[in-house]
C-alpha cells in the first residue's frame, strides 16, 4: 500500500477508539467516526431534535440520524448545539485533531492548464458555480448508511489535503484521492445515490457527482466515459464511469472527492486498504 495513504490510515486508527461516544446521562448524541480534519461523523439523537454544528444547521432524519463533516482546515473545536423536542437546549464540544499534509509537486503540465487565459477563466468560473450547486444539494435520502467501497482498483498516487505545486507554482490543496489505473478501468459507485452532475470540465475533464443524501456527495474527475445521466439512481457497486486522462492531468487516474456542504472530506478515512 502506498506510504502516503498508509500514514493517513495510521492517523485514523489512532483516533477511532476515542471517536465512539456512548450516550451519557445528559442525553449527548451517539457519535461514531473520525474527529479529525477531513473526517466524517455519523450521529444519532432522539427523534425531533434539532442540531447545529458551529452555527451550521444539520439535517436530522425522522429517526434522529445525522452526519457532520470536518474539512481540511477545520478549527480545533466543534460545538454541537442540540434543541430537544421539549424545547430544552444542550451544548457539547469536541476536539478536532489537526493533520500535517504532504507537498505534491506535479510538473510537465501545459501552460494554459496552470495559468489559463481570460476566455478560459470565464468558462472555469461558470463550471465552478455549476458544480457547487450539485455539491450543495441537501436531500433527506440516507444512502450513506450502508458504508462505502473503493470505486476503482489501482495504485494510490495522490492523497487528501496535500499541497499542490504545479510546474513550480503553489496552487490549491488536493481534496481527493488519486487512484492510478489504465484508461477504461471501470469506476463503481462507492455508495448508492442519485447523479447530480455529469459534464466535461476544463480542469477536471469529464466529471461526475453522485449525491448520497444529507448533503454528502462523491465527485469523480478525469473520466474517459460517463455511463449515467443526471437524475439517475445508482446502487453501490454499479459501474458508473471509466477511468480516463481528461482535463489537467499527466496520466490516467481517478480523482475521487467527497463533500459535506462546503467541507472537503477525506474518502480514505471511510475505507480500509486499497484493492
Amino acid at each position: 500500500m502506498h506510504l502516503l495513504f498508509r500514514s493517513t490510515l495510521i492517523i485514523f486508527n489512532c483516533i477511532v477508539a476515542s471517536s465512539v461516544l456512548a450516550q451519557n446521562q445528559n442525553n449527548a448524541p451517539i457519535l461514531t467516526g473520525s474527529f479529525i480534519q477531513g473526517g466524517l461523523v455519523f450521529g444519532k439523537v432522539a427523534p425531533g431534535t434539532s442540531i447545529s454544528i458551529n452555527d451550521r444547521e444539520v439535517r436530522v432524519s425522522e429517526k434522529g440520524d445525522f452526519i457532520i463533516g470536518f474539512g481540511r482546515n477545520y478549527p480545533a473545536t466543534a460545538t454541537l448545539l442540540l434543541i430537544k423536542p421539549d424545547g430544552g437546549h444542550a451544548m457539547h464540544e469536541y476536539q478536532i485533531k489537526p493533520r500535517e499534509y504532504k507537498v505534491q509537486r506535479i510538473n510537465g503540465l501545459p501552460k494554459l492548464q496552470v495559468n489559463p487565459d481570460k476566455k478560459i477563466l470565464v468558462r472555469t468560473n461558470q463550471e465552478a458555480k455549476d458544480i457547487s450547486v450539485a455539491r450543495t444539494l441537501d436531500r433527506d435520502r440516507m444512502d450513506f448508511t450502508k458504508g462505502f467501497i473503493w470505486p476503482a482498483k489501482g495504485r494510490i498516487t495522490g492523497v487528501f489535503g496535500s499541497q499542490r505545486v504545479l510546474n513550480g507554482e503553489p496552487r490549491q490543496p488536493h481534496y481527493g484521492i488519486d487512484i492510478a489505473a489504465p484508461i477504461g478501468t471501470p469506476v463503481a459507485a462507492p455508495a448508492a445515490g442519485v447523479v447530480s452532475y455529469a459534464e466535461d470540465m476544463y480542469f477536471s475533464g469529464k466529471t461526475l457527482v453522485v449525491d448520497h443524501g444529507h448533503n454528502l456527495s462523491s465527485s469523480f474527475l478525469h473520466l474517459d466515459k460517463i455511463l449515467v445521466q443526471v437524475g439517475d439512481r445508482v446502487v453501490q457497486g454499479q459501474e458508473i464511469a471509466h477511468v480516463g486522462a481528461t482535463g489537467r492531468v499527466t496520466g490516467a487516474h481517478l480523482d475521487w472527492r467527497m463533500n459535506w456542504h462546503d467541507q472537503r472530506i477525506d474518502p480514505g478515512l471511510l475505507l480500509g486498504e486499497t484493492p
